[in-house]
Protein backbone atom coordinates (compact mmCIF):
# COMPACT_ATOMS: atom_id res chain seq x y z
CA UNK A 1 0.00 0.00 0.00
CA UNK A 2 1.47 3.54 -1.02
CA UNK A 3 1.94 6.30 1.96
CA UNK A 4 -0.80 8.12 0.97
CA UNK A 5 -3.24 5.59 1.28
CA UNK A 6 -1.99 4.92 4.45
CA UNK A 7 -2.34 8.42 5.53
CA UNK A 8 -5.97 8.21 4.15
CA UNK A 9 -7.07 5.38 5.91
CA UNK A 10 -5.38 7.11 8.78
CA UNK A 11 -7.07 10.49 7.96
CA UNK A 12 -10.85 8.25 7.80
CA UNK A 13 -9.88 6.39 11.29
CA UNK A 14 -9.02 9.59 12.92
CA UNK A 15 -12.15 11.47 11.61
CA UNK A 16 -14.79 8.13 12.36
CA UNK A 17 -14.19 9.31 16.13
CA UNK A 18 -15.91 12.37 15.47
CA UNK A 19 -13.68 15.02 17.41
CA UNK A 20 -11.56 16.45 15.00
CA UNK A 21 -14.98 17.77 13.05
CA UNK A 22 -16.57 18.83 16.37
CA UNK A 23 -13.22 21.07 17.34
CA UNK A 24 -12.44 21.81 13.67
CA UNK A 25 -15.89 23.55 13.55
CA UNK A 26 -15.32 24.86 16.80
CA UNK A 27 -12.62 26.69 15.80
CA UNK A 28 -14.09 28.06 12.87
CA UNK A 29 -17.13 29.26 14.28
CA UNK A 30 -15.20 31.22 17.23
CA UNK A 31 -13.11 32.64 14.42
CA UNK A 32 -16.21 33.69 12.76
CA UNK A 33 -17.04 35.33 15.29
CA UNK A 34 -13.66 37.66 16.22
CA UNK A 35 -14.11 38.21 12.93
CA UNK A 36 -17.75 39.70 13.31
CA UNK A 37 -16.83 41.12 16.67
CA UNK A 38 -13.59 42.77 15.31
CA UNK A 39 -15.43 44.14 12.66
CA UNK A 40 -17.55 45.75 14.76
CA UNK A 41 -15.58 47.24 17.41
CA UNK A 42 -13.28 49.11 14.57
CA UNK A 43 -15.47 50.08 11.57
CA UNK A 44 -11.92 52.18 10.49
CA UNK A 45 -10.69 48.60 9.81
CA UNK A 46 -11.04 45.91 6.66
CA UNK A 47 -11.66 42.56 7.26
CA UNK A 48 -11.59 40.07 4.56
CA UNK A 49 -12.71 37.09 4.04
CA UNK A 50 -12.07 33.78 6.73
CA UNK A 51 -9.23 31.74 4.85
CA UNK A 52 -10.26 28.30 6.26
CA UNK A 53 -6.69 26.80 5.18
CA UNK A 54 -5.70 22.76 4.71
CA UNK A 55 -5.84 22.42 8.63
CA UNK A 56 -2.96 23.85 9.13
CA UNK A 57 -3.55 27.97 9.43
CA UNK A 58 -6.63 29.36 9.50
CA UNK A 59 -6.46 33.23 9.51
CA UNK A 60 -8.64 37.01 8.61
CA UNK A 61 -6.79 40.47 8.05
CA UNK A 62 -7.55 43.02 9.79
CA UNK A 63 -5.94 46.30 8.49
CA UNK A 64 -6.54 49.86 9.29
CA UNK A 65 -6.70 52.07 6.39
CA UNK A 66 -3.43 53.67 7.50
CA UNK A 67 -1.40 50.53 6.48
CA UNK A 68 -4.02 49.58 4.05
CA UNK A 69 -2.70 52.94 1.78
CA UNK A 70 0.52 51.34 2.51
CA UNK A 71 -0.29 48.12 0.80
CA UNK A 72 -0.10 46.44 4.15
CA UNK A 73 -2.02 44.27 5.29
CA UNK A 74 -2.70 42.19 9.41
CA UNK A 75 -3.34 38.80 9.53
CA UNK A 76 -4.68 36.99 12.54
CA UNK A 77 -3.89 33.62 12.38
CA UNK A 78 -4.73 30.81 14.49
CA UNK A 79 -2.16 28.31 13.67
CA UNK A 80 -3.62 24.57 14.21
CA UNK A 81 -0.48 22.27 14.72
CA UNK A 82 0.65 24.87 17.41
CA UNK A 83 -3.08 25.30 18.70
CA UNK A 84 -2.05 29.63 19.70
CA UNK A 85 -2.94 32.75 17.93
CA UNK A 86 -0.67 35.37 15.70
CA UNK A 87 -0.76 38.29 14.41
CA UNK A 88 0.87 38.88 10.96
CA UNK A 89 1.72 41.64 9.59
CA UNK A 90 2.50 40.70 6.02
CA UNK A 91 2.47 43.07 2.46
CA UNK A 92 -0.20 42.59 -0.61
CA UNK A 93 2.34 41.03 -2.71
CA UNK A 94 5.83 39.26 -2.16
CA UNK A 95 7.55 42.59 -3.81
CA UNK A 96 5.65 44.83 -1.37
CA UNK A 97 6.82 42.23 1.34
CA UNK A 98 10.61 42.48 0.70
CA UNK A 99 10.87 46.32 0.29
CA UNK A 100 8.96 46.76 3.62
CA UNK A 101 11.38 43.97 5.53
CA UNK A 102 14.81 45.87 4.14
CA UNK A 103 13.30 49.12 4.79
CA UNK A 104 12.92 47.98 8.51
CA UNK A 105 16.09 46.40 8.87
CA UNK A 106 17.61 49.53 9.21
CA UNK A 107 15.10 50.10 11.81
CA UNK A 108 15.05 49.23 15.56
CA UNK A 109 11.94 47.31 15.61
CA UNK A 110 11.96 46.53 19.69
CA UNK A 111 11.17 43.08 20.45
CA UNK A 112 9.61 42.10 17.36
CA UNK A 113 11.71 39.85 14.39
CA UNK A 114 11.55 39.99 10.85
CA UNK A 115 11.26 37.48 8.40
CA UNK A 116 12.83 36.15 6.22
CA UNK A 117 12.27 36.96 1.68
CA UNK A 118 11.82 33.29 0.84
CA UNK A 119 9.32 31.28 -0.60
CA UNK A 120 6.46 29.72 1.93
CA UNK A 121 7.04 32.81 3.99
CA UNK A 122 3.62 35.35 3.66
CA UNK A 123 4.80 37.58 6.89
CA UNK A 124 7.09 40.93 7.44
CA UNK A 125 6.66 40.56 10.74
CA UNK A 126 4.55 37.54 13.27
CA UNK A 127 4.11 38.29 16.73
CA UNK A 128 2.37 35.55 19.28
CA UNK A 129 -1.43 36.91 20.43
CA UNK A 130 -2.61 34.04 22.65
CA UNK A 131 -0.41 30.81 23.11
CA UNK A 132 -3.24 28.78 25.18
CA UNK A 133 -6.03 29.57 24.16
CA UNK A 134 -9.45 28.82 26.34
CA UNK A 135 -12.45 28.26 23.57
CA UNK A 136 -14.46 27.51 26.52
CA UNK A 137 -14.25 31.42 27.73
CA UNK A 138 -14.76 32.81 23.97
CA UNK A 139 -15.47 35.94 25.02
CA UNK A 140 -12.29 36.27 27.36
CA UNK A 141 -10.19 34.88 24.43
CA UNK A 142 -11.65 37.11 22.28
CA UNK A 143 -10.52 39.94 24.64
CA UNK A 144 -7.17 38.51 25.21
CA UNK A 145 -6.74 38.70 20.78
CA UNK A 146 -8.33 42.23 20.57
CA UNK A 147 -5.84 43.66 23.29
CA UNK A 148 -2.56 42.02 21.69
CA UNK A 149 -3.68 42.74 18.11
CA UNK A 150 -4.28 46.39 18.56
CA UNK A 151 -1.11 46.60 20.55
CA UNK A 152 0.13 45.47 17.51
CA UNK A 153 -1.57 47.52 15.02
CA UNK A 154 -0.33 50.53 17.07
CA UNK A 155 3.78 49.39 17.30
CA UNK A 156 3.72 48.40 13.09
CA UNK A 157 1.66 51.96 12.27
CA UNK A 158 4.70 53.61 14.59
CA UNK A 159 7.93 51.69 13.13
CA UNK A 160 5.97 52.52 9.63
CA UNK A 161 5.54 56.34 9.96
Amino acid sequence: MGLLNSLVQEYTRQLGKGQIQKAYRGIMSFMSGLKLHLSGLYPNFSTSALYFGYMDMTYFAFTPTELREKKLKVAIVYLHEEARFDAWLGGINRQIQAAVIDQLSQKNIGGYQLSQVQPGVDSIIETMLVAQPDFDNPDALKQQIETRVIEFVTDMMALLD
